[in-house]
C-alpha cells in the first residue's frame, strides 16, 4: 500500500533545487516514509490546525527547519505545494495562506 507524490506546478521544485544536498537527502528520506509507511509519524507530517486538509511535511537538519505544504488527493496521492525554511517558532500565516491558495488552485484546475 503505497502513496504517490506529485508536484503542483513548480513551487516545490523551485524551492528544492536551491537547497543544500544534505537537506535534499533528508527530504528524500521523508518522501520515502510518506510513500511507504502506513501511519506517518507527526514528526514528519502534520495537519495544519484550522485548515481543511492542508498538511505540512516537516524536515529538520541540524538547527535548520523546513516545511513543505501538501494535501491528499484520492487518499493515496500527496500533492506538494510551496516549501520554505522556517525562521520562527510559529509557521507564518502568509505561508499557510499561500499553501491554502495553491490547494484551492489545484482542485479548481483538476475539475477543469
Amino acid at each position: 500500500m503505497t502513496r504517490k507524490i506529485k508536484f503542483f506546478q513548480n513551487y516545490f521544485i523551485d524551492f528544492y533545487i536551491d537547497l543544500d544536498s544534505s537537506v535534499q537527502e533528508k527530504i528524500e528520506y521523508v518522501f520515502k516514509l510518506i510513500r511507504t509507511v502506513d501511519r506517518i509519524p507527526e514528526k514528519f507530517l502534520k495537519h495544519i490546525e484550522g485548515t481543511d486538509g492542508l498538511y505540512e511535511i516537516r524536515i529538520k537538519t541540524g538547527s535548520d527547519i523546513y516545511r513543505i505544504f501538501c494535501c491528499f488527493d484520492s487518499g493515496r496521492i500527496v500533492i506538494l505545494f510551496n516549501g520554505f525554511q522556517k525562521k520562527s517558532e510559529k509557521t507564518s500565516r502568509k505561508e499557510i495562506d499561500k499553501g491554502l491558495r495553491l490547494k484551492d488552485d489545484y482542485f479548481k484546475q483538476k475539475k477543469g
